[in-house]
């Protein structure tokens, strides 16, 4: 093998967010851009006879980009790569991967939910031996290293077809290419009761799950269609396509919106859901009614114990700060610790490996468990089919009678794209300085009760993160979030969170929008979100 050491030098904003990093895919394509932040992990990790799982989304770029990691692989003494077949693994897959198989960690290919293409976006993020993404100490310390870099090593060898399941060599590594369904598939026939879910889906139960010409495609028509019966073509777009065929593969209703047509439609099946471009999200969709994020994670909790795998209950739940309160009164109820996160799956991580948390969710449509370190879209999935098939109650029926036992926390997310980045810092910071005397101050027909920077201490190893999100609380429960999304590629994405929480025996019925609107003048009046955004309306509202 013939190893190149490259000269290089630093590439401004080579910075991680919540989930690596994410450009543009022509700026991955640049000369040197993949390389550097390859070499940037690897310095921090010290690969030298270590094993990582590499995979991704299938996303324009995937496979050369692997190509790369692989020769830079081999240069920097990695001693195996478990790779998936033509490159592809979904998010919650490659976890199970790196568990499964004990290795040092895994490089994951994807920009989850953004879109795909030449034109689109790319990612790449670094996950530790837990399965979970890097923490904060390691992802600065790769910030670190995109700083000062002045060489990375490559081979000049080729990187071996990844086409075909099997064993093959570059220099002195292995490569095995894995069946990227396979195992994933065995570990979710453990986890749920397959026979109930198939016996309800032979009585006539109809699915229609819209894979969005993204990475679950697969595995949903392997475990929805192959193993539990459900009739062909159940699952739609299940292709996986570079570009996710031309559309955006964030599992909502607005880019959702043919799943939600025929989720509303006089015919409509019983049950609906969709994932996302990494199959990490999903969305839950009942004939004639959608399930917020929130609200899923707060029944997927309360009935946990219905699938065999979750039998003796749950130790605890954590959802991220945005994510509404909902899932607090399930914890209350059941006697377990609830905690509040920052926005990011890693933060889960050590609750997860310390047994203090068993159910994880984020209000962006992630939800998972213990059984791997990462969201998990088509986990989510088939828990509601398990308690669906136990229940024998529509998703309507278990909304009801969920929210007549715990109340109804309304709850909406408006997203404001693309701002101007030093328009949406400065709101911020403004907003940031007043919260010291805003508590008793009048916001439209509320007042406020309480104003705080979030910021988060580990209860488990004490690591700490400041200033997570501004958590605006009123009088009579309502409350409002504004942060700074980490997961754009271009601007700024503002996001503002609003909830407003109605007990067991109130108005549990109201049109979200309606009730949820005092919250959204109130955040406004404080924030001037709208005037100096110069945006009237949010670009997509959840």
């Amino acid at each position: 093998m013939t190893v190149l050491t490259q000269k290089t030098a630093p590439i401004e904003g080579q910075k991680p967010g919540t989930s690596g990093l994410r450009k543009k895919t022509r700026v991955f394509a640049e000369p040197g851009y993949l390389e550097n932040y390859v070499q940037a992990i690897f310095d921090a990790i010290s690969p030298a006879g270590k094993t990582y799982v590499v995979g991704g989304d299938g996303r324009f770029f995937n496979d050369q980009a692997i190509a790369t990691i692989l020769r830079m692989a081999a240069a920097n003494g990695v001693a195996r790569i478990i790779v998936g077949r033509d490159g592809i693994l979904s998010t919650p897959a490659a976890s199970h991967l790196i568990r499964l198989n004990g290795t040092d960690g895994g490089l994951i290919l994807s920009a989850s939910h953004n879109p795909g293409g030449a034109d689109g976006d790319f990612g790449l993020k670094y996950n530790i031996a837990n399965g979970g993404p890097a923490p904060e100490a390691i992802t600065d310390a790769i910030f670190a290293n995109t700083k000062t870099i002045a060489t990375y090593r490559i081979t000049q060898d080729a990187a071996p077809a990844i086409d075909t399941v099997g064993s093959f060599r570059l220099g002195d590594m292995t490569v095995d290419v894995v069946d990227p369904v396979e195992d994933y598939a065995a570990l979710m026939e453990e986890l749920f009761d397959f026979d109930a879910i198939a016996k309800m889906i032979a009585g006539g139960f109809r699915i229609r799950f819209d894979a969005m010409h993204a990475v679950t495609g697969p595995y949903a028509t392997e475990i929805l269609e192959t193993r539990l019966g459900a009739p062909r073509g159940s699952v739609v777009n299940g292709v996986p396509s570079p570009d996710f065929g031309g559309g955006h593969p964030d599992p909502n209703p607005v880019w959702a919106k043919d799943l939600m047509d025929h989720m509303f439609a006089p015919d409509a099946p019983d049950f609906g859901a969709a994932s996302d471009g990494d199959g990490d999200r999903n969305m839950i969709v009942g004939r004639g009614i959608y399930v917020t994020p929130s609200d899923s994670l707060a029944v997927l909790a309360a009935n946990a114990h219905l699938a065999p795998g979750y039998r003796d209950g749950i130790a605890g739940i954590a959802r991220s700060m945005p994510t509404s309160g909902a899932a607090d009164r399930v914890a209350r109820a059941l006697g377990v610790e609830c905690h509040q996160t920052p926005t990011g799956w890693k933060f889960f991580g050590t609750l997860l490996d310390a047994g203090r948390a068993t159910i994880c969710g984020e209000e962006s449509a992630g939800t998972g468990s213990n059984h791997v370190r990462e969201k998990d879209g088509l986990w989510a999935v088939l828990l509601w089919l398990n308690i669906l098939a136990v229940k024998k109650q529509s998703v309507a029926e278990i909304m009801a009678a969920h929210w007549a036992m715990y109340g109804r926390t309304y709850y909406s997310r408006h997203d404001y794209e693309e701002v101007d980045a030093e328009v949406a810092g400065d709101l911020m910071v403004d907003l940031r300085d007043r919260l010291d005397g805003l508590a008793g101050a009048e916001a439209g027909s509320l007042t406020v009760e309480s104003a705080e920077d979030f910021d988060y201490v580990d209860p488990v190893d004490g690591s700490t993160a400041t200033s997570q999100g501004i958590i605006l609380n009123f009088d009579g429960g309502a409350r409002a979030v504004l942060r700074l999304s980490g997961t754009g590629t271009a601007g700024a994405t503002i996001r503002l969170y609003l909830e407003n929480h109605v007990e067991p025996g109130g108005d549990l019925a109201m049109d979200p929008s309606a009730a949820l609107a005092p919250v959204a003048e109130a955040a406004d009046a404080l924030s001037g979100l709208k005037s100096r955004t110069g945006r009237g309306t949010p670009d997509v509202v959840t």
